[in-house]
């Protein structure tokens, strides 16, 4: 049953009975096991995914390193409970390598995701420092393929 999963990560959208024959499961079968699943917190969501580019909403992602001092007994847990609060913060990733805390976020413009960084985020207690990078473009996120690629012509003249 565990290809369920999978099916459901990528296609949230299929009725339990359209699941149900994709996997030869009986529907009331299918049920409970999703409703398993989703009480075990292995099931967090269902997200539909939007290319917001393609719409009139104006928005600036920015993806942003933060090393910080982890905390005797709660590591880095403390300021990541802090962090992933803030409405604006769309990911949050503990990592390896040269800073400790990766986060996406979200703002309307690169002034309102400046201000998130200089008067909520580097104010944190144990934050020792940013680096904020702007997402320009999306070409590929979750798997799914932004837009259609752009074919250049130039070098098919005969």
């Amino acid at each position: 049953m565990e290809n369920i999963l999978k099916i459901l990560e990528d296609h949230a959208n299929l009725t339990h009975e359209q699941l149900a024959v994709m996997c030869g499961k009986e529907v009331r079968e299918l049920k409970q096991y999703i409703a398993q699943k989703e009480s075990e917190g292995v099931i967090l969501g269902y997200k539909t995914m939007i290319d917001w580019d393609k719409t009139e909403r104006e928005y600036v992602s920015a993806l942003i390193e933060v090393k910080i001092t982890p905390q005797r007994d709660r590591g880095f847990d403390r300021v990541a409970e802090h962090i992933y609060n803030y409405p604006e913060v769309q990911s949050l990733y503990l990592m390896s390598g040269s800073y400790d805390l990766c986060l996406l976020i979200e703002g309307r413009t690169m002034k309102e995701v400046a201000y998130f960084v200089a008067q909520k985020l580097a104010p944190i207690e144990d934050v020792i420092s940013t680096a904020t990078h702007f997402v320009l473009r999306k070409y590929k996120d979750k798997g799914v393929i932004y837009g259609t690629a752009e074919v250049d012509e130039r070098g098919n003249c005969n």
